[in-house]
């Protein structure tokens, strides 16, 4: 149950060898994945890419016979706003020593990392990044960082289940950048590219949009995604091996498998009359509130140049938005010729209440932080506002074990799964690979 990418794209997975049928509450499908377009514009209401560094994404794409578009050669510069400036973020060793990101001290403190006494526990990302690169590092690079990607609170999240490839070169290495260097030798003995420890690859989609994908997914998919079909409950049918699946239609459909693929706050209902206690375990997942603000200027209004990915804000700063992403310079096509598309983001998790406010005086705070921040005082043409009262699923400390116990539940369950962004990674390709590897699972069962 649930149409977004990880039940689309599971359902696509298994259709070679089984019979997938997806129910989807929504009369549309694709979840957080949606795009308006408006004016000449093309706006994301919420999944604006993936990164092009995990190929089973490339894979589905291609197989459903979709071009994939790489983000601007020209839009690779990203900042952080610091102190009443935009920052260039160091791309290189070499531009690092100079960035004005970090104070001297800051940067020294960063060079001492090696000589850190690794912790092979879990942490929270703000005890991780402190410890291993200095306060200062935290606040200026990684706080930002983490609110631009999990609209989170680094103090609360797990950097286990948040980042687990950086938890796993400290445990492996010792150190971040001893793992960096033993990382560098292994890639040029191999021939492959810069390893770091962010996530790589190139922020890509679609020319039409990130909805391309769903529409595609739908299309073959046919009449085994059914829009506008509530799921009411859930049981084991008596004597059989299988599950009867209730709706709000008063409909029951029988089924050798059961996945659940929605929001674990939807889950949590549906689950409540088969398992109170995986109930109990997904109910607790968080999912605070962000509103995406898309904005269009004609060019010459702006007071600054566009020619970059975008900047985040740290918390520090004490300013009301997230971020902002310079859209129709990522994907230059976003916007019609002369004008450019901007889209900011406010909210998270430490300021859920901002992106909630009504249309008028989210756009007035919008307006009045980018006026405070880059003298921009001119009025848009185009306005969008796309409100997520529960954007996206948090990972706090602890979330391993929530895992590892809704695993044991789930044990006693044959042929009932749980999937989604909730779980096991946030990110489109996440969602994907999860996928895969779920109907693979299915696959040897059935």
């Amino acid at each position: 149950m649930g149409g977004g990418i990880s039940g689309l794209s599971l359902a696509h997975f298994l259709s070679g060898s089984a019979d997938p049928v997806v129910l989807e509450a929504d009369s549309r499908p694709g979840g957080k994945i949606r795009t308006e377009k408006a004016g000449g514009y093309i706006c994301e209401w919420g999944v604006n890419g993936f990164l092009d560094n995990r190929p089973r994404t490339l894979q589905v794409a291609g197989g459903l016979g979709l071009k994939v578009l790489r983000s601007s050669d020209s839009a690779r510069k990203r900042f952080i706003y610091l102190k009443g400036h935009l920052r260039l973020l160091p791309e290189n060793p070499a531009s690092f020593l100079t960035s004005g990101v970090l104070s001297p001290l800051g940067k020294l403190r960063i060079a001492l990392e090696p000589f850190i006494a690794a912790n092979k526990d879990d942490e929270t990302l703000a005890g991780f990044a402190s410890r291993r690169l200095g306060r200062q590092a935290y606040e200026n690079l990684i706080d930002p960082m983490a609110s631009g990607v999990f609209a989170g609170n680094p103090e609360k999240m797990s950097v286990e289940s948040c980042f687990p490839k950086i938890k796993a070169m400290e445990r492996k290495y010792g150190s971040l950048i001893k793992a960096m260097i033993a990382l560098g030798k292994e890639a040029k003995k191999s021939g492959k590219g810069p390893v770091g420890a962010g996530p790589g690859g190139v922020l890509s989609s679609f020319s039409g949009g990130m909805e391309e994908l769903v529409t595609a997914l739908r299309t073959v998919l046919g009449e085994r995604l059914k829009t506008g079909f509530r799921v009411a409950g859930i049981e084991k049918i008596e004597g059989g091996s299988g599950y009867r699946v209730h709706t709000e239609k008063a409909e029951a459909i029988e089924a050798d498998a059961v996945v659940l693929a929605c929001p674990a706050y939807e889950a949590a209902k549906i689950l409540d009359g088969f398992d109170k206690g995986l109930a109990g375990l997904v109910r607790d997942i968080e999912y605070p509130a962000v509103s995406v603000v898309s904005l269009g200027f004609r060019r010459e209004k702006l007071p600054f140049p566009v020619d970059a990915f975008g900047f985040l804000v740290p918390f520090r700063e004490g300013r009301k938005i997230l971020g902002m992403l310079y859209d129709s310079s990522i994907f230059p096509e976003r916007a019609p010729e002369g004008h450019v598309l901007l889209r900011v983001m406010a909210g998270g998790a430490r300021a859920s209440a901002l992106a909630m406010l009504d249309d008028e005086k989210l756009l007035s705070l919008v307006m009045g932080e980018l006026g405070g921040m880059l003298g921009l005082k001119a009025n848009p043409d185009f306005v969008r506002v796309f409100r997520h009262e529960r954007a996206i699923p948090q990972y706090p400390l602890g979330h391993a074990e929530r895992l590892k116990k809704m695993d044991e539940k789930l044990a006693a369950h044959r042929g009932f799964f749980i999937t989604g962004n909730a779980f096991r990674g946030i990110a489109l390709n996440d969602c994907i690979d999860n996928s895969f590897a779920l109907a693979q699972n299915i696959g040897k069962m059935l």
